[in-house]
């Protein structure tokens, strides 16, 4: 009970028992005068004199007709003592507060709930013996009320560190009330205190074999059980789990159709994993309340973990339906199309795959307008047009948004970044890319990664800034060389598109190799700086093999087994490939004029010469 609800109670007790106390006869007075019946008519009016002397409002003293007696007196001062005691402690007056308040006591010593709060205030100025004695005069007037044991039970533990007294009054208060779970409770406190473990819990297992049908009981011991049993240090047990599981059960088959024990049960079977039990109770709850939409969201979840993704998707359109304003049922069902999308990439569905992910961006898009506060939205949203969808320009849009509302957050200027220099805005990709950099080591933030430093070296590679791009690779390869095979390959390959430092790009290239040596890519790296180095021979086997790892056909990798073909003067074969290359590349203009070239000298019957690769 808060104070000022206990304040009221209390001064209402009192004003009414002080109205009972006005109202009654004293002992030996007349009885009230009988009120005459109107049989006759009135007498003739006559003017009333004003009476001698002093006016009654001015009285020190009442008139005896209006005096209270005894037991009314004493209630209304203890009702105007504890008006003033009230608000003396609202201003802090806590020492005079209790001088009045006890002096209340003394007239209704059983009124727990002050009791109580007398005892709390003088716990806090640590004097507990006065305390002690407050709660022990309101158990003697009030001895069926639990709250005062409570009360002292906690006293002799907490402050005192007596835990035989402690555990009497705990124990009486269970005597008293046998579902008190704070006596079940404050006994636990009190063995864990005393480094008893074992004796701890046997008093939660002494509660479980209450024979209640008080479901609130049931749920109200499950949750301490559970706080104990999932937070200790010890590692929890099947038979822990078992033990918990029994005591919501109990509440679940006391609970009589009340939806809030049967969400209480679900959310503990939810919340320690064991799914399968808390999805007919959500479905339960939902049949009772259909507009519990929080027991939706959770039953939607339970679908998710249990890999029901048909059931989950199908119940997020229902929430929607019913509470569009929402934007959680949005970003959920978003994120679980995005997942369903990889799936059928997965299962080389490519259409109905691109399909899905574009109901995930339409509801990521939902979600942010409902809500534009949630920035890991915008980031879901940003992978998903920057990968699959292949929308970066959107995604660059929608990721200056972003940053605009979150300006310290340096994952977006990262995202944003990456959108950028895939929309070919190298520029100012590596713009954003320093801005991000900045950001993230003036935060401290843990985005500076390997893969970060990876990122960056492309921007700058596209940007033109290829010296700028080595020492980015070198870092994201310092950082982490067993995962820096694409750094390896990466710079590897620009320097022999570049046609520069091909004996390191060689080397490089033989680290990405070792670390992946079926990557088709990798391969085709190596190729290439083999070409350049004039090695073509060994050029044209890496080539040809990387054609065959690739996960799809690769007009890259079609045109430099062309190129590699012509140096070696089989002109024919040169042409098959390139001519593989435009389909897949079309356009790619100097490959058509290189196409173009060489048929026409062939038809002329020239001798065909490989034209210089840039």
């Amino acid at each position: 009970m808060t104070n000022e609800k206990m304040w009221f109670a209390f001064a209402r007790a009192l004003f009414v028992g002080l109205i009972i106390s006005v109202g009654a006869v004293p002992a030996g007075a007349a009885p009230p005068a009988r009120k005459a019946t109107p049989t006759q008519a009135p007498a003739k009016a006559t003017r009333i004199r004003p009476a001698s002397g002093i006016d009654d409002s001015l009285r020190l003293t009442p008139p005896a007709d209006l005096a209270l007696n005894p037991a009314a007196q004493r209630k209304a001062d203890a009702l105007a003592n504890f008006i003033e005691a009230a608000r003396l402690e609202e201003s802090g007056e806590v020492d005079a507060a209790l001088v009045l308040y006890q002096k209340v006591l003394t007239v209704d010593p059983g009124e727990v709930e002050l009791a109580s709060r007398v005892a709390a205030l003088l716990s806090r100025q640590e004097d507990y013996p006065r305390a002690i004695d407050v709660l022990k005069d309101a158990i003697k007037a009030n001895p069926k009320e639990t709250a005062p044991y409570l009360q002292l039970a906690f006293i002799y533990s907490k402050h005192l560190q007596k835990p035989e007294p402690a555990l009497k009054y705990a124990n009486q208060a269970i005597a008293l009330d046998p579902e008190s779970i704070d006596a079940y409770q404050r006994i636990y406190e009190i063995e864990s205190n005393r480094g008893d473990p074992r004796k701890a819990l046997a008093a939660l297992d002494r509660a479980s074999k209450v024979s209640s049908r008080n479901p609130t009981f049931w749920t109200r011991l499950g949750k301490l059980y559970a706080s104990i049993v999932f937070t200790s240090e010890a590692e929890t047990t099947s038979d822990d789990v078992r033990q918990v599981n029994v005591i919501f059960k109990h509440a679940a088959e006391n609970a009589n159709d009340d939806p809030t024990v049967l969400k209480d049960v679900a959310d503990y079977f939810a919340a320690s994993q064991q799914i399968q039990e808390a999805i007919p109770l959500y479905l339960r709850v939902l049949e009772l309340e259909p507009d519990d939409m929080n027991a939706r969201e959770k039953l939607a979840s339970g679908f998710v973990a249990t890999n029901q993704r048909a059931k989950a998707m199908e119940m997020l359109h229902e929430i929607i339906a019913k509470t569009p304003e929402k934007y959680q049922p949005y970003d959920l069902l978003a994120q679980l199309q995005h997942e369903e999308g990889r799936n059928l990439l997965r299962a080389k569905q490519p259409d109905q795959a691109e399909a899905m992910f574009a109901k995930a961006a339409a509801n990521y898009e939902q979600s942010i307008l409902i809500n534009p506060s949630h920035g890991q939205t915008y980031l879901r949203l940003a992978e998903l047009l920057i990968g699959p969808l292949r929308e970066s320009e959107r995604a660059e849009n929608i990721l200056t948004e972003a940053r605009a509302r979150f300006p310290r957050a340096p994952v977006l200027a990262y995202f944003l970044a990456i959108a950028q220099r895939e929309a070919k805005h190298a520029q100012q990709s590596v713009i954003t890319f320093e801005e991000a950099l900045n950001e993230a080591e003036a935060t401290a933030s843990e985005l500076l990664t390997a893969r970060f430093y990876f990122d960056y070296g492309v921007a700058a590679d596209q940007a033109g800034l290829h010296d700028k791009a080595a020492d980015l690779f070198r870092k994201s390869i310092a950082l982490d060389p067993a995962e820096a095979a694409d750094a390896y390959n990466y710079c590897a390959y620009m320097w022999a598109d570049q046609n520069v430092r091909l004996d390191e790009a060689e080397e490089l290239i033989r680290k990405a190799l070792e670390l992946e040596p079926d990557n088709g890519a990798f391969l085709d790296s190596r190729g290439w700086v083999y070409f350049r180095k004039g090695k073509y021979q060994e050029a044209l086997a890496d080539l040809l093999r990387a054609a065959q790892l690739v996960t799809r056909d690769d007009p890259v990798v079609f045109e430099h087994i062309g190129d590699t073909y012509a140096k070696l003067n089989r002109i024919p074969q040169a042409l098959e490939y390139w001519q593989k290359s435009a389909v897949l590349a079309p356009e790619n203009k100097s490959l058509a004029d290189k196409i173009e070239n060489t048929k026409t000298k062939m038809s002329k019957g020239d001798p065909v010469k490989p034209e210089p690769v840039p």
